[in-house]
């Protein structure tokens, strides 16, 4: 019957994302370290699952560019250079930067019905971002991770374009993943951690996209400087 199959497939697509989801977010705790290696036999152990989709998680994985594909020996956490995060940083920008041109030019399609609709949409990526900024402010690593990633989510989304906002993320995870074996070295990260979340949110309420670029320019050569400074000691 096709309703018993199509539940079936639902239930083995969540459970695959589910596995990427937690394993995702091992790697950006640290419990999981570049380099390290696993095979889908022990990952599907530790969940208490089958290897199926341990095995197309790893491989959604592995597509993002968060692990490496072994043939022989199974997979390990992808390591990122200081290079690979040069790159990342400017590719993200350069995505950031055609966002704030849409903006500009008045073609962001969450933005087009009304000023009622912008400011309700706008309310929604500023909670996020409030959230973002106490945890940055805090020093609480985890917590700014899941809330940044959230933030920019729903700001990208506002785009209506869900192919930018998951590309965007990709990088997004990508920057975490390289900055957090780097960032997780220090105790204290209390004043460490970039906190503008909100005057970003402020700048695009007013349309003001080159204050909104100034923050970005502010916030990546914060981030580049901080991890180059890590990298090399």
């Amino acid at each position: 019957m096709p309703g018993p199959r199509g539940t079936g497939a639902v239930t083995r697509s969540t459970l695959r994302q589910q596995i990427a989801d937690a394993l995702r977010d091992e790697v950006l705790a640290g419990r999981l370290q570049p380099g390290q290696e696993f095979t889908v036999k022990e990952i599907a152990e530790q969940y208490g699952v089958s290897a199926t989709p341990v095995r197309e998680a790893l491989v959604d994985l592995s597509a993002q560019g968060l692990l490496d594909a072994d043939q022989h020996r199974g997979f390990r956490v992808h390591e990122y250079s200081l290079d690979d995060f040069r790159g990342i940083v400017e590719a993200r920008g350069l995505v950031i930067d055609g966002m704030f041109h849409a903006i500009g030019d008045g073609r962001l399609s969450r933005l087009r019905s009304g000023e009622a609709r912008a400011t309700a949409a706008l309310d929604g990526v500023r909670r996020r971002g409030e959230e973002a900024q106490r945890a940055a402010g805090a020093g609480d690593l985890t917590v700014l991770i899941g809330y940044d990633l959230r933030f920019w989510r729903e700001l990208s989304a506002l785009f209506g374009n869900p192919y930018l906002s998951d590309f965007l993320h990709r990088l997004r995870v990508q920057s975490w993943v390289c900055a957090v074996q780097h960032l997780r070295r220090i105790r204290d990260l209390r004043g460490v951690l970039w906190c503008g979340h909100t005057e970003l949110v402020d700048a695009l309420s007013r349309r003001d996209t080159a204050a909104a670029r100034a923050i970005i320019d502010a916030y990546n050569a914060h981030s580049l400087a901080l991890i180059e400074r890590l990298g090399a000691g």
